[in-house]
């Protein structure tokens, strides 16, 4: 069989695996869901943002529903290297390579249905974006690269954690890295010290990129910081995967 088969073959075992698993889909689907509700209806009226506050959180909120299903890929990853199962799949002479493609690409199919399901909540509360077809084509560019962005970084960080419980705890900073963001609040609202990180860490200017799209004016200089984070992250987390999984395999 050819690499691609067998990464399709990961693909379904990984996707099974999830759906089996129902605090895994709560944390990927449903949480980002409440996050929104909680947001919206509990502390709206409180951000002063200039535009109604769903229009504003909902790009950001799209980003933090992509770090909410990390954790069970880092667990799932590392309980394939710890349980022995890798090794099984060595004596079937599975691909590698599939393996690992195999949990990036149900992390990014996961994160895509988490969004659809933010997105069409959102509508329902009110969301007016301004995007155009081509706003919104460029909006799904972003997240899909960020999808495999985070994935591969994930997996890299399921690899190196010396079991599963430690693996989920991995992905903690990636969840809470939106929060100390432009996500909820504009960052030039947040106190000295932390208003520099939010500006100058990775998902803001993901965040502000798809914040333009949505409204309908994307800012050139957002848009080529985030897609250089996003191909940096993919890259170095590809990277240490492989190096990882060569080593612990």
């Amino acid at each position: 069989m050819s690499a691609k088969s067998h990464s399709i073959i990961m693909l379904r075992r990984n996707f099974k695996h999830i759906t089996r698993n129902p605090t895994s889909v709560f944390n990927a689907v449903l949480m980002p869901l409440v996050i929104m509700l909680m947001f919206v209806y509990m502390f709206g009226d409180a951000f002063n943002v200039g535009v109604d506050y769903i229009d504003y959180a909902t790009p950001g909120l799209m980003l933090l529903a992509v770090c909410y299903g990390l954790g069970a890929t880092a667990t799932s990853v590392n309980s394939d290297m710890t349980k022995g199962i890798i090794n099984r799949f060595k004596a079937m002479d599975v691909s590698r390579g599939a393996v690992l493609a195999g949990h990036v690409v149900a992390s990014v199919l996961t994160n895509l249905i988490a969004i659809g399901a933010l997105v069409g909540v959102a509508f329902l509360l009110g969301f007016d974006p301004s995007a155009s077809s081509l706003d919104w084509l460029g909006v799904v560019g972003i997240v899909l690269l960020l999808g495999v962005a985070a994935g591969w970084l994930t997996v890299a960080l399921g690899l190196a954690a010396k079991s599963p419980e430690t693996a989920g705890l991995a992905a903690v900073p990636l969840v809470m890295l939106p929060f100390f963001s432009s996500a909820i609040v504009p960052a030039d609202k947040m106190g000295p010290g932390l208003r520099q990180f939010a500006e100058y860490q990775p998902f803001t200017p993901i965040i502000e990129t798809l914040r333009g799209l949505l409204n309908g004016a994307p800012d050139t200089g957002d848009a080529i910081t985030a897609v250089a984070w996003c191909i940096g992250i993919a890259l170095v987390g590809y990277l240490w995967a492989r190096s990882t999984f060569n080593k612990r395999a």
